[in-house]
């Protein structure tokens, strides 16, 4: 990343949001494991590209993740995997959109020093790197007479998915003062928004000194800037995360930057951004952004067809076949099949909706759900039995804990085992196994630099994952 250069300038500090859940994208977006830390445009997560298009940017001094609590272990682990080192990662007890999630930033940024602030989503596709760094470097000479700079995107359709920004016909020092924000527009308001030629769409990206919109939030939005200040002053470290206190933090208004502070402020400035910007939020852009097959198809994963075209088709576990499709979404993974129009996949939102209302796990996490030491998946499950395959990264331990309505057979298939079971401490190798009782204390822990793998077998009247108490735990979850 880049470094605070000899002419002591201010700092740039990026931030970035990463808390949204991405339901526009189910099945492969879930809220235990939503779009920003999939791989949908690239070999690297979403989150992972935001923060690695960054580099070369000059004055770039730190990264703050703004994040879910229940997402801080695979955000800590995918920034490992990019070398990214002593990031600060601040917690939000809630989501509170992204007003809060902002002043949260500015506020723990403000506690040391004064700086400029790049806020981006974590969710974004750049195309042209080179670009998006020129319209930073002239948002950022705009934050010098303290404003409020956010990013436009010159349109390329009528879209009625984005908000639009109305500009003055002044410019100045490469950008324009903004006359008015917008909401999603109906179709016919769109196209003639790109008639008349003067409004860009709302990237959702902002430049600014932690001061300036410190000050201006206690202007337009107090109530939000008061109860998320109590919640920084308020925070506790936690491992290497920053925990936001919680009854400040939810006592919060749930309003978007936009709404809370963009629109009511008269010191806003728009960059224009020609940068081949897409906001990943539908089934129709994961489409667009992807390259296709002489039939206009994008294809992930093992997938054979006949006869088929223009179709976004995606299979996840095992091989798909097609034949005679057109215009069609097709996502299958493990535990949920996605078949859709292209022109009605935006409608994905209802089905999870419909989900949450029956209290479905399908909309909350994958078959593979994701945990600090590693994984699991649920190989099958049944009436009183569920059987897991657990992958235990090297060196990692799960938790001291125990169930009060389920029992559990540890089977090793690879690696080296040191379990806990009761008063007995064991080394299991592959083949070896080991019975734990309802109510029996147990863990365990994966001492070798290989991973290990075990097939557990759940057997009780219920096998929910709260079905547990722990009494040790080095990822700090006791009381989380």
């Amino acid at each position: 990343m880049g470094h605070t250069d000899k002419k002591n300038l201010m700092k740039i500090i990026a931030v970035i949001l990463a808390g949204g859940s991405g339901t526009r994208l189910w099945p492969l977006s879930r809220k235990k494991q939503p779009k920003q830390y999939l791989s949908l445009a690239s070999d690297n997560s979403m989150l992972q590209e935001t923060i690695l298009r960054l580099d070369g940017l000059e004055n770039l001094s730190d990264i703050m993740i703004v994040c879910n609590q229940e997402h801080r272990f695979l955000v800590a682990e995918q920034l490992q995997k990019i070398d990214i080192v002593n990031p600060c990662i601040l917690l939000e007890p809630i989501g509170r959109n992204t007003a809060p999630a902002i002043a949260a930033a500015a506020l723990q940024v403000i506690k040391n020093e004064n700086a400029i602030l790049l806020v981006l989503s974590a969710d974004h596709v750049i195309g042209d790197k080179e670009a998006f760094h020129q319209a930073i470097n002239i948002a950022i000479r705009h934050t010098k007479s303290q404003k409020l700079v956010t990013f436009g995107v010159p349109p390329e359709s009528p879209n009625t998915e984005y908000g639009y920004i109305k500009l003055s016909s002044e410019e100045e020092r490469g950008g324009f003062k903004v006359e008015e924000f917008t909401e999603k527009p109906n179709k016919n308001e769109a196209l003639s928004y790109i008639k008349h030629g003067n409004y860009l769409w709302n990237s959702g990206m902002f430049v600014f000194q932690a001061d300036t919109l410190i000050k201006e939030l206690a202007i337009h939005s107090s109530d939000i800037l008061h109860s998320v200040s109590k919640s920084v002053d308020l925070a506790q470290q936690d491992l290497d995360f920053i925990r936001l206190e919680k009854k400040s933090f939810e006592s919060s208004p749930s309003d978007s930057i936009d709404y809370a502070l963009m629109e009511k402020s008269s010191n806003v400035v728009v960059v224009p951004l020609k940068s081949g910007w897409n906001d990943l939020g539908s089934w129709s852009a994961l489409y667009d952004v992807n390259a296709k097959d002489f039939h206009g198809n994008v294809i992930r994963g093992d997938v054979y067809m006949e006869e088929t075209y223009n179709s976004l088709i995606y299979a996840d576990h095992h091989m798909l076949a097609t034949v005679g499709l057109n215009d069609l979404i097709i996502v299958d993974t493990p535990n949920a099949t996605l078949i859709a129009s292209k022109d009605k996949a935006h409608m994905v939102t209802k089905i999870v909706a419909k989900l949450q209302n029956k209290h479905r796990d399908e909309h909350l996490h994958h078959r593979k759900v994701y945990r600090p030491w590693g994984w699991y998946d649920v190989i099958e499950s049944g009436e009183y039995f569920q059987v897991k395959r657990l992958h235990v990264k090297p060196k990692a331990k799960l938790s001291l804990q125990l169930h009060f309505k389920r029992s559990e057979h540890w089977i090793v298939v690879k690696g080296i085992a040191r379990a806990t079971n009761g008063e007995e401490n064991l080394t299991l190798k592959q083949g070896q196994s080991t019975f734990i009782p309802i109510g029996v204390k147990h863990s365990l822990e994966n001492l070798e630099s290989e991973s290990l793998e075990i097939i557990e077998v759940q057997s009780g009247t219920y096998l929910g994952e709260d079905d547990i108490q722990r009494f040790e735990d080095i990822y700090g979850r006791i009381n989380s």
